[in-house]
């Protein structure tokens, strides 16, 4: 076994788990998310002799999943587009048929919010709230200045509150 192949084995081993509840949360579908780690992990695969280190492994490991996956949610939304679908619709729908989902009422209700909101405030909700992440280490991932990254929080906090209504 050569050395990218040990390296890459830890990267599988270390954050394999942590990668799939990452991607789960933004994509709400396990199979979409068990397609998208392949996807990920061959990126990863790819991109390993290029990584010199300058970033952390654990921050370029997520940005390469975050990226990934952004970039799917990209080609839902067209594919929504392209069948006279609103995206919303098809990710309630989505997220109301996951067989794989075992959360409560409140859960699916805030699994939705979630997925209502704009991207960049949708990822840092995600990284923030359900990662517990550091302003600092979400900028590392998105390439987003920690002031820009809390106001998105803000914001995104206020619209799930919002949605969700205060007494829920």
């Amino acid at each position: 076994m050569d050395e990218q192949e040990k390296v890459f084995n830890e990267i599988v081993k270390t954050y394999s788990e942590r990668l799939y509840w990452h991607v789960r949360r933004f994509v709400l579908s396990h199979e979409d998310t068990d397609d998208l780690l392949q996807d990920i992990f061959l990126k990863i695969w790819t991109a390993l002799p290029s990584f010199r280190g300058e970033a952390q492994l654990y921050t370029w490991v997520y940005r390469i999943a975050t990226n990934e996956t952004l970039n799917f949610l990209r080609r839902q939304k067209v594919r929504a587009a392209l069948q006279f679908r609103r995206i919303d619709d098809v990710i309630e729908e989505r997220i109301d048929a996951d067989p794989y989902f075992n959360g409560s009422a409140a859960e699916r209700a805030l699994s939705k919010a979630i997925a209502r909101l704009p991207e960049k405030q949708r990822s840092v909700f995600i990284m923030r709230y359900y990662e517990d992440m550091s302003y600092e280490e979400i900028a590392a991932v998105t390439g987003t200045s920690v002031g820009a990254l809390k106001a998105s929080f803000h914001i995104a906090q206020e619209k799930v509150r919002a949605e969700l209504g205060e007494g829920r």
